[in-house]
């Protein structure tokens, strides 16, 4: 095991490691250039607890010559704790009004979907409750009124969805959409945002399980490819 990346690892990141980990394991371990979370056997596991830009060079490289798992955790119920000014202990804790969904993947899997055609590619989904604290400074925070967002901390995985196939995705498609859909039928059968419905639409175009049959209007209709 390496210390290599650990100096600047985050709460979130060092639970959902440790709850990952099975018997036989390697962490930490340098690969090409690159050093990766878990190494199991032969699979390379990637936690990732921010946006998926930030690490889409690195996974486009890896799977090239090695078997990839993209680990993605999605806050299903989060608490919200705002630390006193100070004292730096706790103030207050509420639980945000927002509530995670598995679609909310796609707001990420926009940076790089076509890898899901890659057999060295997969991408397993955690929901989980967490804990998100943040610190006021007025300066640096000026957008959220001054609070930032200092750490975050798992505080349960609740489950998980692993995605190795195209034809894996089309369980969040909606069964009573219909043989033929647009982005905002997608939306209103989801019961997710327009903006979100269009990425995700773009995402299983992208992987081929769906395609374009045509046109609703100006709205690009909708099929789907596998059974």
């Amino acid at each position: 095991m390496s210390d290599i990346g650990l100096l600047n690892e985050k709460p979130l990141h060092s639970s959902l490691k440790k709850w990952y980990l099975r018997p036989g394991d390697l962490v930490e371990v340098r690969v090409d250039k690159y050093i990766i979370d878990i190494v199991r056997d032969d699979v390379l596991i990637e936690i990732q607890t921010c946006s998926f830009p930030s690490i889409k060079s690195k996974v486009i490289d890896l799977v090239k010559s090695h078997k990839l798992r993209l680990v993605y955790p999605i806050a299903m119920e989060k608490w919200i704790i705002k630390l006193d000014q100070k004292t730096g202990g706790e103030s207050q804790r509420r639980r945000s009004p927002r509530k995670g969904r598995i679609t909310d993947i796609f707001g990420e899997m926009v940076s790089f979907p076509q890898l899901m055609t890659d057999s060295n590619f997969s991408i397993e989904v955690l929901l989980i409750r967490e804990e998100e604290i943040r610190r006021f400074d007025e300066k640096r925070n000026w957008r959220r009124k001054g609070w930032g967002i200092e750490e975050r901390r798992l505080l349960e995985v609740l489950d998980r969805k692993l995605f190795e196939r195209p034809e894996d995705w089309q369980d969040l498609i909606p069964e009573d959409i219909g043989e033929s859909f647009t982005a905002k039928e997608l939306a209103k059968t989801t019961g997710i945002e327009k903006p979100l419905a269009q990425k995700m639409a773009y995402c299983l175009r992208e992987m081929g399980t769906i395609v374009p049959t045509g046109k609703r209007g100006r709205a690009v209709l909708y099929i789907q490819t596998v059974a």
